[in-house]
Parts: structure tokens; sequence; C-alpha cells
């Protein structure tokens, strides 16, 4: 039997079985895994950092075809969709993530790409992508990693042509909701030095909610993808990488499903008008809603250009990385109530039978408020959020060993900038409804016969640059053996952000009398004043400077078990919120009635952690067992806390709350029990707390914050068992259990009694046909079921909108399908 017959064994969590015969069944051991974490290529048993890492036998196992596949599958690990762009991720790593997509403020986990940072977190452009590898690092990496990974980084790996022959895979997957994948990749050799990689992917599935209302269902999702990867070895020493992708993502995105009613809020924007008889309730995943107008598709559109030049010396090698990528976002989204008109309802509520149509959308709009404001017989266009953004980035490395390879060494340098814009209009309809608040002059008068229209318009300019000089030196001094290595790291960070807003922000009441401007119900009350929202291309910059050092202990008690301590600093560049609803400090009290102090203008500070650390990484019975597991204690100061203003549609502030600890234990543990049966389990321990935070008037107000989604539980039991292994092939089956703890939905005390997301536990399994010869190649097939449950879970919940108190977002249910794949 040949040794690669048994590499589809590959351990959980990226580990590896090695190969071996049944007769040689002593000498079975787990495989070495080599990860590139600390940009360079090492031992995940040698690399002092709490990681854990999927091989690409171990991706098709778990069935992660892309990123927002593996949130599930790694403990401290939290990714959702973002509720009103599914191509958006909101990334968690140990409770730290952030729970807005802005183009003004940078995400605490950062994405990388064969080393390109992915400043925004849309990951479709990896689907197409022949992964070798993915990482996740856990806790800050402020010194290699630099500014915006303060709760972790997670690295894509892909896989380089190569010269050694032609190599062809191709994959094809069906499922319920009619899926359908194809994935094709061809590696040719062009010469004994230059080789091309060729990467196809197009993948379809339908929604699990139907849409009884007009336009597409929920959830539906069209993908296609390229990859061109080139290799060029020009020298024995000089290589050379090129990489380009492009994705297209269409779809349809998911809608809230309202849980219960709202308790109105006097005054409150989000009670402007009256909801609940247009709403649809459950306290369970309902199969089919409907929209009053038109649901729109969404598009992401992504393009991206890698460029690497590695030169190797004697000693050292020089390595240079520089990308540039182009996004494209349309995004359509409706926060409607779930309820379709009925006969003889109009969406534009100019009829009699309309007066209690409600509506949450960007569709178009011909009633009283739109001739208002656009002129008679004219109508408010249908509008999508759009945002524009490109990045451009350089990175320098020298790295290598001095003094007999007693110091191990990586430098560098590194620039990044960026340019955005997101366009949200021109004035648009946001919300409409009958009244459901006072208006001075209106009320008791013709309040029963009053609509209130809400129009906005928005468009946000972006300019961040970045720049940062980094070093990070391991000595193994000539004392214990040379089983003391000690590490040092610095970093030398500068940020430059800039932004414009402009913002038209109008209400208008529709009355029998005709329609009335009553903006001035958003602003207090206050007759005059109806301008309160409105901002005229207010601009608005920050500089950050930043010095991050890290320091690691590593001492090797045996071949095989090493243990570590480490003090590591890193720190999140700040920015400015755009959906700040006031201009600046000295406009008073937000809409919430609270008088915070600042505004959009002043924007928010950078936030910094400081993380303390012990581990262990051991390699027991032979290396059948491995454990790795650490404790960390971090604490974070001015931490930045997103949150939603009470009683408001979509207004939020960022503050820095102060101070904040979090403390936790991890663990994953791998055992090879028997030549047939691998086991795993990674288990996370999370216990996080806001301990400082002061209000505007500097009383104590850390009690009125939290941690958002950041499980205290969390664990991932996994095994795979060979049930055939013969000449023809081998047979095998995988059952593995995810489960993640209760956490908060919200950055706010006050908001979690709604937010809440319960715990759930995620099953499942697949059973896999591999290694059958086949036309020269292998051939291989797997049938696969996620959720084989069907559990019922909220990805995320809000508590913000009008027509309930708790509105969520349900977890994909049962799905299950075949993958065939042939290999050359």
């Amino acid at each position: 039997m040949k040794v690669s017959k048994l590499k589809s064994l590959a351990a959980l969590g990226g580990l590896g079985l090695s190969a071996f015969a049944p007769s040689l069944y002593a000498q079975a051991a787990l495989e070495e895994v080599i990860v590139t974490a600390q940009k360079k290529a090492e031992s995940l048993q040698d690399t002092p950092i709490s990681l854990t890492a999927f091989s690409e036998d171990r991706l098709e196992v778990e069935g992660i075809s892309s990123l927002g596949d593996i949130g599930s599958k790694v403990p401290s690990l939290t990714i959702e969709p973002f509720p009103i762009n599914n191509a958006t991720l909101r990334i968690f790593i140990r409770g730290i993530g952030i729970s807005d997509a802005q183009i003004t403020q940078d995400p605490p986990v950062g994405i990388y790409v064969d080393g390109v940072y992915i400043a925004r977190s849309t990951g479709t452009a990896l689907d197409v992508a022949d992964l070798q590898r993915i990482e996740i690092l856990r806790g800050p990496q402020g010194t290699l990693y630099g500014r915006n990974t303060t709760g972790g980084a997670i690295n894509l790996v892909t896989k380089k042509p190569t010269t050694e022959g032609i190599e062809f895979k191709q994959k094809f997957t069906a499922g319920n909701r009619d899926l359908f994948t194809s994935k094709s990749t061809l590696n040719l050799p062009l010469s004994d030095t230059i080789a091309v990689k060729l990467a196809a992917m197009r993948t379809m599935q339908d929604g699990h909610i139907e849409n009884t209302g007009p336009g597409g269902d929920f959830g539906d999702r069209d993908v296609e993808g390229y990859r061109v990867d080139l290799r060029w070895d020009i020298t024995e020493s000089l290589a050379m990488d090129f990489a380009y992708d492009k994705s297209d993502f269409d779809y349809y995105n998911t809608q809230y499903q309202h849980v219960r009613p709202r308790t109105p809020i006097a005054g409150s924007q989000a009670d402007l008008v009256a909801a609940s008889q247009k709403t649809t309730y459950s306290n369970s995943r309902q199969k089919k809603v409907g929209t009053v107008t038109t649901f729109e598709p969404s598009t992401t559109d992504i393009e991206g250009y890698a460029f690497t030049l590695t030169k190797d010396f004697e000693n050292f090698q020089v390595k240079y990385i520089g990308a540039y990528r182009e996004l494209f976002d349309k995004s359509y989204a409706d926060l409607g109530g779930g309820v379709p008109l009925e006969p003889g309802e109009s969406p534009h509520a100019d009829n009699s039978e309309s007066k209690d149509v409600f509506r949450l959308d960007s569709n178009e709009y011909c009633g009283q408020a739109a001739e208002f404001v656009m002129g008679p017989g004219q109508c408010l266009p249908l509008v999508y959020p759009k945002v524009n953004q490109e990045q451009y980035s350089h990175e320098l490395q020298i790295s290598g060993d001095l003094f007999e390879s007693r110091v191990n060494y990586i430098v560098g340098a590194y620039y990044f900038k960026e340019e955005a814009t997101e366009d949200n209009g021109p004035l648009h309809h946001q919300l409409s409804g009958p009244v459901n608040v006072d208006i001075p002059g209106l009320s008791g008068v013709i309040a029963n016969n009053v609509r209130a229209v809400n129009m906005l318009s928005q468009i946000y300019d972006i300019e961040n640059e970045a720049a940062a000089v980094f070093g990070q030196f391991t000595w193994t001094p000539n004392i214990l053996e040379d089983r003391l290595h000690l590490t040092f790291g610095a970093r030398h960070s500068e940020d430059k952000r800039s932004t414009v807003k402009f913002q038209e922000d109008i209400t208008v009441a529709e009355t029998t009398l005709g329609p009335i401007d009553v903006s001035f119900v958003q602003c207090g009350g206050d007759i005059t004043n109806g301008d309160c929202r409105n901002f005229d291309n207010i601009p608005a910059s920050q500089d950050f400077s930043n010095d991050s050092f890290s320091f690691v202990a590593e001492y090797d008690l045996t071949e095989d078990i090493n243990i570590y301590a480490k003090r590591v600093e890193a720190y999140k560049s700040g920015g400015f919120n755009t959906r700040d609803p006031q201009r600046d400090g000295n406009q008073g009290p937000a809409t919430d009635g609270n008088d915070y102090g600042f505004g959009y203008a002043e924007g928010f500070d950078a936030e910094y952690v400081t993380s303390y650390e012990v581990g262990i990484k051991s390699e027991l019975m032979d290396r059948r067992l491995r454990i790795n597991a650490d404790v960390f204690f971090s604490e974070y100061e001015d931490m930045q806390l997103n949150f939603i203003l009470a009683g408001t549609v979509a207004d939020t502030k960022v503050t820095n709350a102060g101070e904040a600890e979090m403390f936790g234990f991890e663990a994953d543990v791998t055992f090879l029990a028997t030549e047939n049966l691998l086991m795993m389990l990674n288990y996370a321990y999370l216990d996080t707390e806001v301990t400082k935070a002061t209000d505007i008037n500097g009383n104590d107000a850390s009690d009125q914050f939290v941690f958002f989604s950041a499980p205290e539980h969390s664990f991932t039991a996994s095994a795979d068992y060979t049930l055939l292994q013969a000449d023809w092939g081998r047979t095998s089956l995988n059952v593995s259990v995810n489960y993640m703890d209760e956490r908060n939905g919200g950055s706010r005390a006050e908001n979690v009694k709604n937010t809440q997301l319960r715990q759930y536990e995620l099953v499942n399994a697949r059973l896999s046909l591999t290694d059958v010869p086949f036309a020269g190649g292998r051939l291989a097939a797997g049938l696969w079921a996620k959720n084989l449950l069907d559990e019922e879970y909220e990805l995320t919940a809000v508590d913000n909108l009008p027509q309930a108190d708790r509105s969520v977002i349900w977890g994909e249910p049962r799905t299950y399908g075949i993958d065939i794949f042939y290999e050359y």
C-alpha cells in the first residue's frame, strides 16, 4: 500500500495521520504539521501561539469551502454574516470582533491570503482559491501582523503551482435546496522553471426562507470565481509568484424574523410608525415570510492581484509582497415585518386601503412624501447602498539566522493605503407607516389619517494610510542543552485616517391636508430645529502612532514537550462612526436622550491590549496523542464598543469604554486511538468583563457594557473511523459535534434581555469513499450532512426595529448532499 493512500486521514484541526501499513501499526503516529503563523515555515508544535490549523484534507472532511464555514469548527471563534449584507462577515476571536460593518472602521481580526491583508471582511473572494491550509491564530498578534489584530488573525495559504507535472482536480457537489457546485483546478508546467495553475468555481443554492411577496427568495446565492497563479523559479535562489483572482457573488440577503412585538418608547425614532399589525411573529424559524416591495438582488465583485518575489542568500532570505485589491458591493436589504401586501393595498400608500402598510426598505416610493421632495408626479428611486473600495499594500521581509543559528530573526517594513466610498444615495425611502407618535400641531386633529415617511441620502468618503517597521528575534543561548528559546519582537506603526460625511435625513407626514415636513420629531421635538440629522460634507481626520512589543520564553522539556510563556501587546487604530446621528459633541443629547459629549467628527480613539499566556505543546504515546493547551489573561485599554442607541432604527455610538479584562483556557487534543480511529476534542473557556468605564459626567458606567459574542464555553468533538481499507479504496466515517454557549448579541447590558443568543449544538456527519484508482488518477465521493438534527439556532439578534423587541436571523437548517472528486 502506497504512503499517500492514508494521507486522507488528515488529523482533526489540521493534524494528519502518518502513512503506515496495518502490519506496522506500532509505528503509526500523528503527522507533523507545518505552519507559517510566524511568517516562516515551522512545526505547529514549535510555534508558541494558540493556533488551530486545517489541512487541505481536513477542509474537505469538515465541509469547509469558504471562510464563513469555519465559525462553528473552532472554539473561541464565531463568524456570522452581517445582517444586511451577507457577503460581509463579522468575525470574533476570544470575544473580540466588530458588530458593525463600516468603511470607516476596521475589524480587530486580520484576514490574510498568502500574506496579503484583506481590509474588508468580505469572504467570497476566497472560495475559488485552491487552499493548502487555514490557520486561526487566537489572541493579539501585534508584532508580526500589526494593527487591527487585537483579537487574532486568520491566514489562508494557497497551493502554489509546481513544475513537477500536470495536475488536475475536479469537484462536483449536489445537495438539497438545489445546491450545485463545480470547482476545477489545473496545474500546468510551462517549462522546467515556470508553472501556472488555473482555477474556476461556480456554486448555486436556494435559500431556506421563501419570499411570499414579490422578488427573490431570502438567501439565494450564485457565486462564480476564477483564479490564476504563476510560479517562476528565475534562478535556484530567486523565485517569483503572481496571483490574480476575481469573484462575482450574486445573492439575496436574508431577512430578520421577528419574535415578539415592540414595547414602545415615548418619542423614540423606532416608534415613529406603528408596525405590529403588519408583522408576523414566531419563536421558531419560519419557512415563509413576505416583502411589500420587490425584493431585489445584491452583488459583490472582487478583483485582486498579488506579487511575491523571494531571494535566498546563504544565511538569509529577502521577500517582497505587493498587492492591489478592489471591491464593489451593492447590497439591498428589506427589514420589514414579513407580511406582503393584501389585495387592493399599494406599497406607496396612495389609497385608503394602504394606510396601514409598513415598509423598511430602500425601494421605489411614489406617495405624497415623494412628490413633496421630488416634485409633482415624481417618485423616490430604488437605491442600492454601494461600496467602492481599493487597497494597495507593500511588505518587505528579511529573515535568516546569525551566530551559528543561535539567533533567528525576521525584520521588515509595511505600507498600506485604502480609498473607499460608501454611497447610499440619492434621497430615497427608508421607513414608512402609520404615525405612532404625537406630532405637535397634528395630534388629535388628523392623527388617525397621518402616515410618516422617513427619507435618507448618505455618502461617505474615506482614505486610510498605514506604515510600520517590525522585527522579531529568537535567541537560543548555549545553556540548558539548548532547550531554552527567548524571543523579542517590536513594531512601530503610524496610521492616518480621514473621512467626509454627507447626509440628508427628512421625515414627512402624509395627511389629508397634504405633506408636512416634520423632521423636527427626530430632533427632540423642537419645531424650530429640523436639520439636526443632516451632514453637509463634514470632514474629519485622525492620526495614530503606536509601539507594540512582545516577549516569549520557550523551554523544551523533552523532544516532544514544549512549554512557553509570553507577553504580547497590540493595538487597533481608531476611526469614525458613520452611523453616529450627531455631527459633533456640541449637539447635546443624542436620539436616545443621553448626552455622550462626542459625535461623528470626534471619532473614537485607538484600542490597546496587553495579553499574557502560558501554554504547552506536547506529543505523547509515541506521537499518537497530541495535547496543546494554554491559559491566557488579557487587559484592554480604551476598548472600542459599538452599540445601538435605544429607540432608534440605525443610530449607533462607538465609544472607548475604558478598561476590560478577559481570562480563558483553550485545549486542542488529538488522539490516534487505533489504526482506524482518530479522535479530537477542542475546548475553550472564556470569562470577560468591562472593568472600568465612565460617562460624560465622570460617573462609573462599567456595568452598562458587556462583551459581544463571547461564549463562556465552546467545544468541537470529532471522530474519524476507517470502516474498510482495501486496494480499491478506503471507506471512512466522520462525525462531529460543535457546541456554542449562550452569548450576548450586543455591547450594551440593557440590550442583553432582547439580544442574547441561545446555546446550540450542531451535529455534522460525512461518509467517504476515497483513493479509488480511476483513469490514471484517483476518484473519491462523500455523502455529507450539516446540522444533521436540524437544530434551530440564532446567528444574530437585534432589538431596534420598529416592529419588534427581538428580531433574529436563524442559522442554516439541515443541509445534505454528495461530493464527487477526481484528481490526476
